[in-house]
C-alpha cells in the first residue's frame, strides 16, 4: 500500500516549507495524472524568536500531520473500494476538462474532444461533482445531444453521427474515472452509446404533462423545476442558474432577461403567469429561483414521480424542453417563433421537433377527404 511521508525544504530567513511525498505516486483526483508530491504552502521557523512563532510551529506541524493522516486514509479507502468524500465531492467538470486536454495532445480528432466538453458544459453547467454523476444524468445528456443543439455564433445544429462521437468521448471519460476509483459505479457499461441515425426522443403529451402536475413528487423543488422547464423550454443549466433578478415584468407580461449557459447569448424570453407561479415565492434579486437544485437527487425522484403518475416513458429533465417545443408546434405556433422561444440561433436546429409528432402526422393525413 502506498505510504504518505512528510518532507521539508529549506527556505530563506531560517524557515522550512513542508510537502507530502506519495510513495509510489498516486493519481490526482482532478487531472487523472500521477502525482508524487503535494506542496502544502505551509512553513515553520527553524529558530522561533518568541511565543507567537513557537505557537505557529506547533499548530502548523499539527495541521501537516492531520493532512498526512487524511491522505493516508484516502489511500486505504480506495484499496477497499471506498471513495472518500473529498474525491466524491471534487469536480467532474474539472476532471473532464483535464481528460480532454490530455487527449488533445495525442489524438487526431482533438477538436471532437473539445466540443464534447463544451456540449457537456452547455447541458449541465460548471457545478457538477462526481456525486452528481449517475445513469439518469448520463441518459439526459444523451437526449440533449440527440436534440441536435448548436453551439457557436452560427448556431449550426449537430447531426446524429456527431452526437455519436461526442457522447463516445464522454463515455471514455466515465470509463477512465471508474478505473481510477473516482466513480463507484461503472457508468460506461450502464449507459448505452448513441447508435448512428438514432432519432427517437421522449416527450410528454399534454394529458401526461397534466398528470405529472397533479401527481405529488418526493421533491417539490425538482417537480417545480421540471414543470417550469415544460412551461418555458429552459434547459437544466439555465433553470439551475436562474436568479430572481432575471424574472421581470408583471402579470400577463412576464419575461426572463438572462444569459444562456449553452450559447452565452443574452436572451429575453416571454413566459406565462403559470411559469412564474411555479417558481414559488419571489426571493431576493441575488438568490437563485431554484436554490439547491442538483442532478444527483433527480433519478430517484423522477422514477417515483413517473410511477405514481402511471407514465412508463423514459422521461428525463431534458424531456420537458422537448415537451415544450412539441406542444407549441402541436398548438399551431409557427416554427420560427418556436425557434426564437427555444433560443436557437438557426431554425435548422428547431426542425428536429417537426419529426417527432406522430399525432400531427395522423391529423394531417386525414385532412384530405374525398367522397368515395
Amino acid at each position: 500500500m502506498p505510504k504518505v511521508h512528510i518532507r521539508k525544504k529549506a527556505l530563506t530567513k531560517e524557515r522550512h516549507s513542508w510537502y507530502l511525498d506519495f510513495s509510489p505516486p498516486l493519481r490526482n483526483a482532478k487531472t487523472g495524472k500521477k502525482q508524487r508530491y503535494e506542496f502544502l504552502d505551509l512553513f515553520t521557523f527553524d529558530k522561533p524568536a518568541d511565543h507567537l512563532q513557537r505557537r505557529h510551529n506547533v499548530e502548523t506541524k499539527a495541521l501537516i500531520e492531520n493532512i498526512r493522516a487524511n491522505r493516508q486514509l484516502d489511500i486505504q479507502n480506495r484499496k477497499y473500494g471506498f471513495i472518500s468524500d473529498r474525491d466524491r465531492n471534487s469536480s467532474f467538470v474539472d476532471y473532464f476538462k483535464a481528460f480532454v486536454s490530455a487527449k488533445q495532445k495525442h489524438e487526431n480528432d482533438s477538436d471532437n474532444y473539445g466540443m464534447a466538453y463544451r456540449y457537456f458544459i452547455a447541458f449541465a453547467g460548471h457545478d457538477v461533482t462526481f456525486v452528481d454523476m449517475d445513469e439518469f444524468l448520463c441518459t439526459d445528456y444523451r437526449h440533449f445531444l440527440l436534440s441536435g443543439p448548436g453551439i457557436g455564433r452560427r448556431g449550426r445544429p449537430i447531426i446524429t453521427n456527431t452526437a455519436v462521437s461526442y457522447f463516445a468521448k464522454f463515455r471514455s471519460a466515465l470509463q477512465q474515472a471508474y478505473k481510477q476509483g473516482l466513480l463507484s459505479v461503472d457508468l460506461y457499461v450502464q449507459v448505452d452509446p448513441i447508435k448512428p441515425k438514432e432519432t427517437h426522443r421522449e416527450e410528454l403529451e399534454l394529458e401526461e404533462f397534466q398528470l405529472l402536475v397533479d401527481t405529488p413528487a418526493k421533491s417539490d423543488l425538482i417537480k417545480r423545476a421540471a414543470i417550469c422547464s415544460g412551461l418555458t423550454g429552459l434547459r437544466f443549466s439555465d433553470i439551475q442558474t436562474l436568479y430572481w433578478s432575471e424574472v421581470r415584468g408583471r402579470a400577463g407580461k412576464y419575461h426572463l432577461k438572462f444569459t444562456q449557459e449553452k450559447t452565452e447569448g443574452a436572451e429575453i424570453l416571454p413566459i406565462s403567469d403559470q411559469a412564474v407561479a411555479v417558481m414559488g415565492e419571489r426571493g431576493e434579486p441575488g438568490q437563485r429561483v431554484f436554490a439547491g437544485l442538483v442532478y444527483s437527487s433527480m433519478r430517484i425522484c423522477f422514477q417515483d414521480w413517473l410511477k405514481k403518475a402511471g407514465i412508463s416513458k423514459n422521461i428525463t429533465f431534458h424531456s420537458f424542453r422537448h415537451t415544450y417545443a412539441t406542444l407549441q408546434l402541436e398548438f399551431g405556433t409557427e416554427l420560427l417563433t418556436v425557434s426564437k422561444l427555444l433560443g436557437h440561433k438557426s431554425i435548422k436546429t428547431t426542425l428536429v421537433y417537426t419529426k417527432v409528432k406522430d399525432k400531427m402526422k395522423i391529423e394531417a393525413a386525414n385532412r384530405i377527404k374525398l367522397k368515395l
